[in-house]
């Protein structure tokens, strides 16, 4: 039998999304576009929108689609802005940011999912440059970013990250804590000083990298 995704994306986006109070039109538009089923592996296509994250390989996962929603809506974003995504992972937030109408940069540590991505995204239609290295040094040739986005957890904030981020309201969310529970933070640059707001508790996979987790 074959599965209806447009109907399962519909009620994933009503009942994880909105009724879990994500109100953004654009962020919500956008979850009901983009096909999630297309960034999971062949074998999980029928769960793509269940309320969980899933495994993508080489000991990754796509989040699950309200944290996904959640960071999304947190960086309160506009239309082309500049997006710096570290961990591109399948590539479902790096087409979620596209959706949305960002110029999107996305680094991803391993090179085989970085290419998947790749191809998926351009499958799609998405325009989204994505570079294979260490994410906690951030990509500085396309520096300042308006907004990063960090999808893997770490255990401080990586000061690189920081530097990159316009020092005009540039927002950076992040999950910060030990390898197995985070707090999901977002931090608020005005010029040289930094709010910082905790989102609530989070789990995610480590962070690889010179500031963030070693191997």
């Amino acid at each position: 039998m074959e599965i209806d995704f447009e109907k399962l994306r519909r009620e994933m986006v009503e009942s994880q999304i909105i009724r879990r109070g994500i109100t953004d039109k654009k962020v919500i538009a956008a979850f009901l576009k983009v096909p999630r089923e297309e960034f999971v592996p062949e074998n999980l296509k029928e769960s793509a929108y269940d309320d969980t994250p899933l495994p993508i390989g080489e000991g990754q996962t796509i989040s699950q689609p309200y944290i996904v929603a959640l960071m999304t809506e947190s960086l309160k974003l506009k239309e082309n802005e500049r997006v710096l995504e570290v961990g591109t992972g399948s590539g479902y937030q790096s087409a979620i940011l596209a959706e949305i109408g960002c110029e999107v940069y996305s680094i991803e540590k391993i090179a085989s999912l970085a290419k998947k991505a790749e191809k998926t995204l351009k499958k799609l239609g998405y325009n989204v440059k994505i570079k294979i290295g260490d994410g906690t040094l951030g990509w500085e040739e396309f520096s300042p970013y308006d907004k990063i986005i960090v999808t893997a957890a770490s255990p401080k904030i990586p000061k690189t990250l920081l530097s990159q981020l316009s020092k005009n309201e540039g927002k950076l969310i992040i999950p910060i804590g030990d390898r197995f529970s985070q707090d999901l933070i977002l931090f608020i640059k005005r010029n040289e000083k930094i709010e910082k707001i905790n989102l609530g508790g989070c789990q995610f996979v480590p962070l690889i990298g010179k500031e963030g987790w070693e191997e």
